[in-house]
């Protein structure tokens, strides 16, 4: 069975169906690397929000943010910290996933 896209509201950011299959793709490979457990995704109307958490009852380790409004600006995507602190922004998903999987790498290389 494929990804079913999720029903939107007028005026709601989502993601597309290859952007979630990017980050659900890595999203997997943290699960199965024993790092991740939990995620939550949040579509607002200024922005589609999808959080990795280590455990359930606490902040997330990850934030991907995709804000079309800053899309001719810095871009429309964003990694967030834990902290709240932007670790990489960009006009491409690919790239700003790039510290994550460099990270998914170290964790698989232990």
């Amino acid at each position: 069975m494929g990804i079913v896209p999720f029903p939107k509201a007028p005026g709601q950011v989502g993601f597309e169906r290859v952007e979630l299959t990017r980050i659900l793709d890595l999203y997997g490979r943290m699960v199965a690397a024993g790092h991740w457990r939990d995620y939550a995704m949040d579509m607002g109307r200024d922005a589609a929000v999808f959080s990795a958490f280590r455990r359930a009852a606490e902040r997330p380790e990850y934030r991907i943010e995709k804000r079309p409004a800053l899309r001719n600006r810095q871009g429309m995507w964003a990694l967030i910290g834990e902290g709240g602190m932007v670790l990489k922004r960009g006009h491409e998903l690919g790239p700003v996933l790039a510290p994550v999987e460099r990270r998914l790498m170290k964790l698989v290389d232990e």
